[in-house]
């Protein structure tokens, strides 16, 4: 069956082997849209073993796929965190595991040389801007398709909580340091007696659409090996600066699936259920609080992933598989609120299903607004599809 019968999706990566990007909160393309970035894994049914490598390339928007380099430091929800680098247009950055000093680095890939460098830490995301990078440790994460299989589960349910934390990292000179410590997070945790006898761990880390402000989440359970979570989402200056905790776990308690920054420096955009059974995009102010969500429009019934174009004027959000299989993506109309269907996806489930293997469609802005690319396993392989939204926003 057709992802839609009113509008045109293009498949970009080859049939026969399975190929996506990762998250939707980052932008995959070069600087002029000729590139986009993707993985090649070996398999889409289970999660990665320790060794287990994956395969870097670029797809054009015609369909032409080249492998670059191979990665042991991936997973099925977020890839290898590869990004092109501003300052270094011809240059895009992934995780990998060094085999020398048993860690995770960035990588420097440049295109028609190879690996030309590295950063001392892993990198979660990059700033609009270029100039900065965020890290975290990757080895206390113990959702598996978030985290890697080359870096188990950390056995301390606290860290050193001097020296553990949220890291930045100048994307020009190389040089990071420790943003905010755990001790710094305790500090202002709105249940700090919350945190005896929980193991904690850091995620899903991203920069205000000024460069100015990072969001994250403090997660902890009593058990990594079997994580029942909650969740308490964080919010500091890129210099140290406003430390607070705008959304702690009593907003999320199943009525929240994902976060993602706004339109304005200080706003910051949900999906919730506060309502009732469905689904609506909201918004905030961060500095307003307590809490006062604004509406942009009822949502699709299923909790997913939204994010803003970069002109604010529209939103795309997808949905978890529904009921019959299929997972779907909107467009909102911000002015009108008017929400326009641009597809449903099939969604198969596997014999064994792995919910962290699933494939989530992670819809994603290009830079001038114009494309969308999303993951999908409708047609059985897991596969890039674009679609041109050019005609329907103008």
């Amino acid at each position: 069956m057709k992802i839609s019968e009113q509008f045109h999706w293009e498949r970009l990566t080859p049939m026969g082997n399975h190929y996506f990007f990762g998250y939707y909160d980052r932008n995959p393309w070069n600087v002029d849209q000729t590139l986009h970035l993707a993985m090649k894994i070996p398999q889409n049914d289970r999660l990665p073993k320790p060794g287990e490598e994956a395969e870097i390339g670029t797809v054009t928007v015609n369909g032409n796929y080249t492998p670059l380099t191979t990665t042991r430091a991936w997973c099925h929800q977020q890839g290898c965190m590869e990004l092109f680098l501003k300052h270094r247009p011809n240059c895009f950055i992934y995780n990998d595991f060094d085999t020398k000093d048993q860690r995770l680095h960035a990588k420097i890939f440049e295109l028609g040389k190879g690996v030309v460098g590295q950063y001392e830490l892993p990198i979660y995301a990059i700033s609009p801007d270029g100039k900065w990078g965020v890290s975290l440790n990757f080895g206390r994460i113990p959702r598996r398709g978030y985290s890697y299989a080359d870096t188990p589960i950390s056995r301390d349910y606290k860290p050193n909580l001097d020296e553990d934390g949220l890291f930045l990292i100048d994307l020009e000179t190389g040089k990071s340091k420790l943003l905010v410590s755990y001790r710094q997070m305790f500090a202002i945790h709105p249940i700090p007696y919350g945190l005896d006898n929980v193991y904690i761990w850091l995620n899903h880390a991203i920069f205000n659409c000024d460069s100015s402000r990072i969001l994250w989440l403090f997660r902890h359970c009593p058990n990594p090996l079997a994580p029942q979570w909650q969740t308490f989402m964080y919010t500091v200056g890129i210099h140290g600066e406003e430390l607070q905790c705008p959304l702690p776990h009593v907003y999320w308690n199943g009525a929240i699936s994902h976060q993602i920054w706004g339109r304005t420096p200080r706003e910051v955009l949900i999906d919730s259920k506060w309502r009732g059974p469905n689904v609506d995009y909201v918004v905030f102010d961060e500095t307003k609080l307590p809490l006062q969500a604004k509406l942009i429009s009822y949502g699709l019934g299923v909790m997913g992933h939204t994010i803003f174009s970069p002109d604010g004027k529209w939103l795309l959000a997808d949905t978890y598989s529904d009921g019959e299989g299929f997972q779907k993506l909107g467009l909102v109309n911000v002015e009108t609120q008017e929400l326009t269907l641009l597809g449903k996806f099939r969604h198969h489930k596997p014999a064994g299903y792995v919910v962290d293997v699933r494939n989530d469609l992670h819809p994603r802005w290009s830079p001038d607004g114009k494309l969308v690319t999303v993951d999908s396993i409708h047609d059985c392989d897991r596969g890039i599809y674009l679609l041109d939204l050019s005609e329907l926003i103008q």
